[in-house]
């Protein structure tokens, strides 16, 4: 437990790099709220860019993260490798953290599992920001799955699968009579 609040009742032990491959590595586990739950860690001046006692860089930094959160959070997967792809201080916010890029891959893939048996593999593709034999790689060697002309398709899983629901009640006759009975009743 030593250790474990360290830095919320210690502010000035704060690193900013520290920070940010934190928030970097929630953000790699999506869609669990751990990315929401860390900034909920941090100062609300840090929050807050225009704030006039936030640090920049890691006010923009932390913005920058939100903004990516938010495409993975509202499944924008193309739009998140575009905005990742489209300036260097998310390279450099990433490089840190070790397969970051194959971790987002992998929940996008599991997202798409939830609720898909198959997806257009163009549209996979930008999901994934794969192209041609590493799409086909990471498809057929890491998911598993198969692809078959334009169509990725996606094997028979517990959430995914179409089940029927039977919904049964036991009610009791005499519940029924009561029920008949207030409703002949005369209010008081």
């Amino acid at each position: 437990m030593r250790g474990k609040h360290r830095y919320q009742f210690n502010p000035h032990l704060n690193r900013d790099e520290t920070i940010t491959n934190i928030l970097v590595k929630a953000l790699a586990v999506f869609p669990s709220p751990d990315f929401s739950l860390c900034l909920h860690l941090l100062p609300p001046y840090i929050l807050l860019n225009n704030h006039p006692t936030s640090s920049g860089d890691l006010s923009e930094a932390v913005q920058k993260l939100k903004e990516l959160n938010l495409l993975l959070e509202s499944a924008q997967f193309k739009e998140f490798w575009t905005t990742l792809d489209s300036d260097d201080l998310y390279a450099d916010l990433i490089a840190d953290v070790t397969g970051f890029e194959d971790s987002i891959r992998q929940q996008v893939a599991m997202v798409a599992s939830q609720s898909m048996r198959e997806v257009n593999r163009e549209l996979f593709e930008g999901w994934t920001n794969l192209r041609s034999d590493e799409f086909e790689r990471f498809v057929k060697e890491d998911l598993g799955w198969s692809i078959e002309g334009d169509v990725v398709k996606i094997p028979l899983n517990k959430d995914n699968e179409a089940r029927p629901t039977v919904t049964r009640e036991n009610v009791k006759f005499d519940q029924f009579t009561r029920m008949i009975k207030r409703a002949y009743e005369q209010p008081a």
